[in-house]
């Protein structure tokens, strides 16, 4: 019996709450296919029946929440397929568009949905985290879409997320892969609430036993007036604060970058940012900014099909293969992207990873 997610349902007054614990610490929490498909099957059970009142998602362990996807399976499945020169383990595209999947049954579920992110909380377990309605980080957790230092893209919803907070913020997170706080996460709309790392325990405890009433409408305002009841913790310094204001070049990838280097010298902070960002994938950095160009006039289903459009791509391109071999495999060799700079890019090939592969879209149905 896979004990990857832990599913228990607590009695409440009228009916019952769910509730699904990540519990893969060795990984720190990092979501397998296995796992998403627990998760899809039991959000799917938990939305048909009319005595489950919400949902609670947390997270064994002290060090995360998620700290992302199963990236070693995906690069050992992509380098049989590259070897082969065509498809002969089909798991990443299994495990993009079944992710993508569960990450929309998240956003869409109509039932109060909180989800405590502590510790780590990147890519995946950013995608499970910013699809919750209710968005909870600790004055411990880092989040981040480390993306461009792998040679992937902002992902698993996070298109969406990055439409909806200040472009600016926007364009430095995903083009530099920074990790942010939780002062930063509530800047970034990518949280909702702060409590302190140490009373997780007694926030969870709360949750549990909240006069849950199996109706909907009610019982969001039932979470929102306990929410707004809970005093948050002192936050840590924000890195945010020192990115002005301005007009994100979505349309010259070139002037974008610029306008990122030119904040050199702000903080440490904004500093190791650029680091990530000069030495990243320049493909990655295409997909990014024309990922902010295009999410503001998508639905949220839209953008999930253009993510796993994305996502198709670049498990057959070789820079998300040879991104995950440097950082993850080799541990810290340097990565030989297809492109040698953001200058020498073709922006053709860039956005030859928007262009559907398939005669009819996987999630067409969305």
């Amino acid at each position: 019996m896979d004990t990857s997610v832990l599913l228990t349902e607590h009695e409440t007054p009228a009916g019952v709450l769910g509730q699904a614990q990540l519990n893969a610490q060795a990984t720190l929490n990092a979501l397998s296919l296995e796992m998403i498909r627990t998760l899809t099957t039991a959000l799917a059970n938990w939305a048909g029946r009319d005595e489950v009142a919400g949902v609670l998602i947390t997270a064994a362990g002290d060090k995360a929440f998620c700290a992302g996807g199963d990236i070693q399976a995906l690069y050992h499945a992509m380098c049989v397929n590259h070897q082969a020169g065509e498809v002969v383990n089909d798991y990443p595209y299994r495990f993009f568009e079944e992710e993508y999947r569960l990450d929309y049954a998240l956003h869409t579920f109509a039932k109060p949905l909180v989800c405590l992110g502590h510790g780590l909380v990147m890519g995946g377990g950013l995608g499970v985290f910013s699809s919750s309605k209710y968005r909870i980080l600790t004055d411990r957790s880092r989040l981040a879409m480390p993306e461009i230092t792998i040679g992937l893209f902002p992902d698993a919803g996070a298109s969406w997320a990055l439409s909806n907070m200040p472009s600016h913020y926007a364009s430095f997170l995903a083009l530099t892969g920074s990790h942010i706080n939780a002062h930063d996460g509530l800047l970034s709309r990518l949280g909702t609430h702060v409590i302190s790392h140490l009373q997780r325990e007694e926030f969870v405890s709360q949750c549990l036993t909240l006069p849950w009433q199996c109706d909907i409408d009610r019982d969001h305002q039932m979470v929102l007036d306990w929410l707004s009841e809970i005093t948050s913790p002192e936050l840590p310094a924000s890195g945010l604060v020192d990115i002005p204001p301005r007009t994100v070049h979505t349309e010259n990838l070139q002037a974008e970058v610029a306008e990122i280097y030119a904040l050199a010298g702000r903080s440490d902070w904004i500093d190791r940012g650029i680091g990530n960002l000069r030495k990243g994938c320049p493909t990655t950095a295409g997909i990014v900014l024309e990922q902010l160009r295009r999410v503001p006039s998508m639905s949220l289903a839209e953008s999930f099909r253009m993510e796993l459009t994305l996502a198709t791509h670049c498990i057959q391109n070789p820079d998300f293969r040879e991104g995950v071999r440097a950082l993850l495999i080799d541990k810290g060799s340097a990565p030989r992207w297809q492109w040698g700079s953001i200058e020498e890019l073709n922006w053709d090939y860039v956005l030859g990873h928007f262009e559907q592969p398939w005669p009819k879209h996987p999630l067409a149905d969305l």
